[in-house]
C-alpha cells in the first residue's frame, strides 16, 4: 500500500495504523465513504462524515530553494509565519474522535517552528496517526532524539539525489551529507529509546537530473537502514513545452509527449474527486482550503479564525465547492495539473 502526502493511502507500517482505529473513526470513515459514492451517484455532493485525513501547515518557512516549490521560489501571496501551539490544540481537539491521519506539511520546513514537535506530541496523545516531511537539515542529535520521542509515527525524508551534484539540481541550497547525517541521527535514536517509530520514508522525486539514480537510492537506504523507499512523480508547472525536469522514464512522469512536441497531462480529468470528501488542508494562519494543490490558498473555504471547522465542512461554501467538481473539475485552475485525488485507497 501507498501513501502520498497529497492523498491518504493505507500505510506500509500498518499494525502501527490500525492500532489508532477505534469504533468512531471507523463509522466517520463509513459515512464519508458512503457520502463519496453517493455523491458521485447522484451528482450533488453529500457529506456525512468528518475528515479521516487532515493536512495542517507548521509554516510556510523553509531554508531550500526547490525550482517548482512555491516556498522555495518565495512565490507565496499569503503570508509567510509559524503554526501558532494553542491555535493547533484547539483544532485538533475539535476533530481528533474522527481523523485518524494527521499530516504536519503543507508548505515549507515543518522544523523550523520552534513548537512543531510540541505539537506533533499532542496530536499522538489524542492516538492520531502522525506524518511529516522534512528536508532533514535541522535532524541533528537533539532534533531525532526529540523526534523519537515525540511519537511522530511517519517520517518522510526528501532525497532526490545520491551525490551532492544531483542532488543539489533539485534541492537548490541543500547539503546531502545533513540529510544522510540526519536520517541517521533518527536511526540511532530508535535504537537507543527502543521505539518502533518514525517509520522513515526516503522519498526520491524522480526529475531527469536524477532518474539514472534510482537503483542507488534504494542502495543507499538499504545500506543506513530507512524503512522504505518512495518514487513520487514531480507536478511541474510550465510543463506544455517541455521542461529540464520532466523525466525520459514514462512510469516516472505525469506528463506525456503529444506528435506536435508539446506535452499534457497523461491522466484523463474526471469529475470526482476523492480529496474534497475524506481530508483537508489547513494553513499556518487557520484558512481551510480544499486540497495540497491550491499552495497559495486561492480557494478558501473557510477561516478557523472565525468558524468551527465542523461547521465550515458541512457549509454552504464547501458543497458548493464540491458540486464544482462533480459538475465540472476541468475549470478549476488548481485542478488543471492534477493527477490524482479520484482513488480512494490504493
Amino acid at each position: 500500500m501507498n501513501f502520498e502526502l497529497s492523498n491518504f493511502k493505507l500505510p506500509s507500517d500498518g499494525l502501527n495504523f490500525f492500532s489508532k482505529i477505534t469504533f468512531r473513526r471507523t463509522l466517520n470513515t463509513f459515512k464519508v465513504v458512503s457520502s463519496y459514492y453517493v455523491s458521485m451517484l447522484i451528482k450533488k455532493p453529500v457529506q456525512w462524515g468528518f475528515p479521516i485525513s487532515i493536512s495542517i501547515e507548521p509554516t510556510t518557512s523553509c531554508n531550500l530553494r526547490c525550482p517548482e516549490c512555491p516556498s522555495g521560489k518565495r512565490e507565496f501571496t499569503r503570508p509567510t509565519g509559524m503554526l501558532e501551539k494553542g491555535f493547533f490544540k484547539n483544532t485538533i481537539d475539535e476533530l481528533y474522535k474522527e481523523t485518524i491521519y494527521l499530516i504536519f506539511y503543507f508548505q515549507g520546513e515543518p522544523y523550523l517552528n520552534p513548537d512543531f514537535l510540541e505539537m506533533v506530541k499532542y496530536a499522538s496523545s489524542k492516538n492520531i496517526y502522525t506524518a511529516t516531511s522534512t528536508n532533514a537539515h535541522y535532524l541533528d542529535d537533539t532534533n531525532a532524539r526529540k523526534t523519537v520521542e515525540s511519537g511522530l509515527d511517519r517520517l518522510i525524508i526528501s532525497i532526490d539525489g545520491t551525490t551532492q551534484d544531483t542532488y543539489e539540481q533539485y534541492r537548490v541550497g541543500g547539503d546531502l551529507k545533513k540529510v544522510i547525517e540526519g536520517t541517521e541521527n533518527i536511526i540511532k535514536w530508535k535504537k537507543e529509546l527502543r521505539s518502533k517509530t518514525p517509520y522513515i520514508i526516503f522519498q526520491f522525486l524522480v526529475v531527469k537530473p536524477n532518474e539514472h539514480q534510482i537503483k542507488d537510492i534504494e542502495a543507499l537506504a538499504k545500506t543506513i537502514g530507512v524503512n522504505e523507499v518512495r518514487f513520487k512523480t514531480a507536478q511541474i508547472y510550465d510543463y506544455v513545452n517541455g521542461n529540464r525536469l520532466i523525466p525520459t522514464i514514462e512510469k516516472y512522469s505525469r506528463y506525456q509527449k503529444q506528435k506536435d512536441g508539446t506535452y499534457e497531462i497523461k491522466n484523463k480529468m474526471l469529475n470526482h474527486c476523492w480529496k474534497l470528501w475524506h481530508s483537508t488542508v489547513i494553513t499556518w494562519d487557520g484558512l481551510v482550503v480544499p486540497c495540497c494543490f491550491d499552495k497559495d490558498a486561492k480557494h478558501q473555504l473557510g477561516d478557523l479564525k472565525d468558524t468551527s471547522f465542523k461547521q465550515m465542512w458541512k457549509g454552504t461554501k464547501y458543497n458548493a465547492f464540491r458540486g464544482s467538481v462533480l459538475n465540472s473539475r476541468s475549470e478549476i485552475d488548481i485542478c488543471k495539473n492534477c493527477t490524482e485525488g479520484t482513488k480512494v485507497w490504493a
